[in-house]
């Protein structure tokens, strides 16, 4: 048993699709004020409040903690979670036929070991068909996600070429995390 310190429903469902026994419960980090030189940077800044958040509030004795962050970024920029449906629009068409970067880190600690992992995946897109844009745009879907967008989602019917496991680019490197637990 493990503790998932992610309020994420795509976390949740990773570890329970790969039969990890979990609870999930965690504490808020605002990451908000982080200022990073890259996005490998940032994630690992965000990754490490949170986990600093939770292990304060949790520890790690009476089940090993696991936190996770999740940024993504195309052309050189971070593509935060968009605030408004124009700045979702400018995010997503950043992505439109080009490399986008889904870059993950966690850190699983239990009583035997820490284990810090930063894993990315890339995507290659087609160009956004701009009426299918427009209905997603419309539709919000679009809210609270990191880049605007889900791959299994919206872009997937975009998806030119992928490389690296799809558990990163959705929040969580189970491939990387089985085969220390």
């Amino acid at each position: 048993m493990i503790r998932l310190a992610s309020s994420s429903k795509t976390r949740h469902m990773l570890l329970s699709n790969a039969g990890v026994a979990f609870v999930q419960e965690s504490v808020d980090f605002d990451e908000e004020e982080i200022i990073a030189s890259s996005p490998k940077n940032f994630v690992y800044q965000a990754t490490m409040g949170k986990y600093e958040a939770n292990l304060k509030a949790f520890g790690y004795d009476e089940y090993p903690l696991l936190v996770a962050d999740t940024v993504v970024t195309s052309q050189n920029q971070i593509l935060r979670k968009a605030k408004c449906i124009d700045d979702a629009r400018n995010i997503l068409m950043t992505q439109s036929g080009n490399i986008t970067s889904i870059i993950t880190c966690m850190i699983y600690h239990s009583k035997e070991m820490k284990l810090i992992d930063i894993s990315q995946t890339d995507y290659l897109f087609d160009k956004f068909d701009m009426d299918a844009l427009d209905k997603y745009l419309e539709s919000g879907e679009w809210r609270g996600k990191a880049g605007a967008c889900m791959v299994e989602g919206f872009c997937k019917s975009y998806i030119k070429e992928v490389r690296g496991y799809e558990s990163t680019a959705m929040g969580l490197s189970v491939e990387v995390l089985q085969r220390f637990i």
